[in-house]
């Protein structure tokens, strides 16, 4: 069977570098096209924290697309999966035998008041969000003349920024809606530990408080953050970390099927056939997972299929892994770390242990159901992580003391 001659993939991000390089690794003979709206190749959005601090220059972020014709500036703004044809925004258009989407995410600006300019064109001075490059540097920019910086959005991605914030010697605060930190990877106990090392960076937190509003304060330029109970949080400048939409308006004139994001298979083939999407804006078995991880799994599993290595290869979901690393705050999370020793009563198989040092910030949480380990969180101690993750990706019994996963495991033959 002949393979594709072209393979459009809209998008230039993670998920679409990932794809390309391994279509080519793999052998595909295809014509690969990247149509990327921004003005530059692919480049780790995970490490934009780290690009704003300094520690890394912004081309050292740059992803590898193996062979692939990449097209920065060239956004699609319409496809036709019957006729296999994609539209850009300057009117040129262009065929495909096979299509990829990859168009990620968007940042969600949250329903507070004065976030925007009054002429409803982009958000206000002084208030950023946290998604691309140019987000950065202009971000980068407005940290030269401030003090005082409010991060809306305790998640992974406002914890990073409050850190980077904090290590360009900025008084940050966050504020967050939820209980505590980064609630659907850690735990309160952990969540507390972090909390504790942000404090010693100068970080103060707010959990449980929902920003309503962003004003003026009495003409001395800066900008106070409201929050519902009505305290301020007087700051030079706001960063929004509330969390990302898929990007599915494109899928969505096209016909495809889109819920949350655009419905895919296992083949990872949307509603049209031909017409496949990955990554951020991939909605797989009600899921979607909005991290680079599974991002690079369902890139994977597409260019074994379409350079014809693998044609039976199916994607069958992800474990769900996330790992931040911020010097004394790093910490990682694995699978079904939420479960606690109140969920025992109604499963009986689960064990969970702990441990932790608060004199060095500290804390470990192991949850095994029977003899396999099903979730775990590290913070300030990430020594095990790898051979966590492997005894998780396994699913092989763990051994017969259990609590050696935490603390001498690496040392096992």
């Amino acid at each position: 069977m002949t393979g594709p001659a072209h393979i459009a993939v809209v998008g230039a991000g993670m998920a679409a570098a990932r794809f390309a390089e391994r279509y080519h690794a793999l052998g595909g003979t295809a014509r690969v096209t990247l149509y990327g709206a921004e003005p530059r190749p692919p480049y780790n959005r995970v490490l934009l924290a780290d690009v704003l601090t300094g520690r890394y220059a912004a081309e050292a972020v740059t992803l590898p697309a193996g062979a692939a014709d990449l097209r920065t500036g060239s956004e699609a703004v319409a496809l036709d999966p019957a006729a296999r044809t994609l539209t850009l925004a300057d009117g040129r258009g262009d065929t495909w035998d096979e299509l990829v989407l990859a168009t990620g995410a968007n940042p969600v600006l949250p329903p507070i008041r004065g976030l925007r300019r009054p002429d409803g064109a982009g958000l206000r001075d002084g208030v950023h969000s946290l998604r691309t490059l140019d987000d950065c540097a202009r971000l980068a920019e407005d940290v030269g003349t401030a003090r005082r910086a409010v991060v809306i959005g305790g998640g992974v991605l406002g914890v990073s920024v409050a850190r980077a914030l904090a290590a360009l010697g900025l008084a940050v605060e966050i504020v967050h809606q939820g209980p505590h930190l980064i609630e659907r990877q850690l735990d309160a106990e952990a969540a507390e530990a972090l909390r504790g090392g942000l404090r010693g960076l100068g970080v103060e937190v707010y959990p449980n408080n929902r920003a309503r509003a962003v004003a003026d304060t009495d003409g001395d330029g800066r900008s106070a953050v409201e929050l519902a109970g009505g305290y301020r949080l007087g700051t030079d400048l706001v960063v929004l970390a509330c969390g990302v939409r898929p990007r599915t308006a494109l899928a969505h004139s096209a016909g495809l099927t889109v819920d949350t994001g655009v419905v895919v298979d296992d083949t990872l083939t949307t509603s049209a056939p031909h017409v496949h999407a990955i990554g951020d804006c991939a909605q797989h078995r009600g899921t979607v997972h909005g991290l680079s991880g599974p991002a690079w799994e369902q890139a994977d599993v597409l260019a074994a299929r379409l350079s014809g290595s693998d044609p039976g290869a199916r994607y069958r979901g992800s474990r769900p892994l996330a790992r931040l690393s911020a010097g004394p705050l790093e910490y990682a999370a694995l699978g079904e770390a939420h479960l606690d020793t109140e969920d025992q009563a109604a499963d009986p198989e689960l064990n969970v242990l702990r441990l932790s040092d608060a004199t060095r910030g500290s804390y470990k949480k192991l949850v095994l159901r029977g003899e396999r380990l099903v979730g775990a969180i590290l913070l300030g101690d990430l020594a095990t992580v790898g051979e966590l993750t492997r005894a998780y990706e396994r699913d092989t019994p763990v051994p017969d003391r259990p609590l050696h996963l935490l603390t001498s495991y690496g040392a096992s033959p």
